[in-house]
């Protein structure tokens, strides 16, 4: 069991035999680590995550804001639900459109 995986997470508590898990199994996280809320967890071990971001346009004097969905892989050590709000980290492809992987349910 890995307790270390380069970020400043919580380790789950319960344990996995996932490959893909970056606590458990061996998957690498690298990159972006992104705060988001779960949108849907109706694919099999895998969710969607969105995350809402203001930017301002000084051109027109406005506020815009800009939704971004990530697909992230979640391990089965981590339980989440629509509604949470979760970290994902960047991690290798691994399928066409998922290239994350929850590591850290944030308290509600």
């Amino acid at each position: 069991m890995k307790s270390n995986i380069g970020l400043n997470v919580k380790v789950p508590e319960t344990e996995c035999t996932d490959k893909k898990c970056p606590f458990h199994g061996e998957l690498v996280v690298r990159g972006q680590v992104i705060t988001g809320e779960v949108e849907s967890t109706n694919m099999i071990g895998s969710a969607v995550i969105t995350r809402n971001i203001r930017k301002r346009v000084p051109k027109y004097e406005r506020n815009i804001t800009v939704l971004h969905k990530y697909h992230a892989h979640v391990p089965a050590c981590i339980s989440i639900s629509p509604g949470d709000s979760v970290k994902i980290a960047e991690c290798r492809k691994l399928s066409k459109t998922i290239s994350y992987v929850v590591v850290e349910k944030v308290t509600e």
